[in-house]
């Protein structure tokens, strides 16, 4: 009899010690290989992929920074000029363009049609994949804003960088 109890005892034990592997085993995401970690890196989620975590944020940013709706700039400004002019202002009103996963079209990539949360804190998908801070660039410098708020587009354009102006 003594038997019995134990082997229900032991199978008690191997399922108590089994379960949090188990529930680890589910919760936790697969591990990326080097190769799709490095593609993770350079993709791009789009803004709205920030949203749910990111709620407060992405609000403000969506209601008070112009860059939210950069594209509408282009969009206003591109009667009269050639496509290769056009392309000219992809690198600072869409997000990503001219790198791997980045704006390519508003047909191909309507969701990086916009500069987007990522032009300051870079590609997103690795972060969106396993939200860990370290995926994600957080404490940002003047030197982040200064790929398109330089001296002579200020000038040119009149308008006043601010650095996180309206975004958060």
């Amino acid at each position: 009899m003594d038997t019995g109890h134990s082997s229900i005892a032991s199978r008690i034990f191997s399922l108590v010690f089994s379960l949090p592997f188990f529930l680890v085993t589910i919760v936790t995401p697969p591990k990326l290989c080097r190769a799709e970690e490095v593609d993770a890196r350079r993709g791009y989620v789009g803004s709205a992929a920030c949203m749910d975590c990111h709620a407060d944020e992405y609000l403000s940013f969506m209601t008070y920074a112009k860059k939210s709706r950069s594209f509408e700039s282009i969009e206003k400004l591109k009667k009269g000029l050639t496509a290769e002019e056009i392309a000219k202002c992809y690198f600072c009103h869409t997000t990503g363009y001219g790198k791997p996963g980045g704006f390519v079209s508003v047909e191909e990539t309507p969701h990086l049609q916009n500069a987007g949360c990522e032009v300051c804190h870079g590609p997103g998908l690795l972060h969106a994949r396993t939200t860990a801070p370290a995926d994600i660039k957080k404490h940002l410098t003047t030197e982040d804003c200064e790929a398109c708020h330089t001296s002579e587009r200020v000038k040119a354009f009149r308008y006043k960088p601010m650095i996180h102006g309206g975004a958060h």
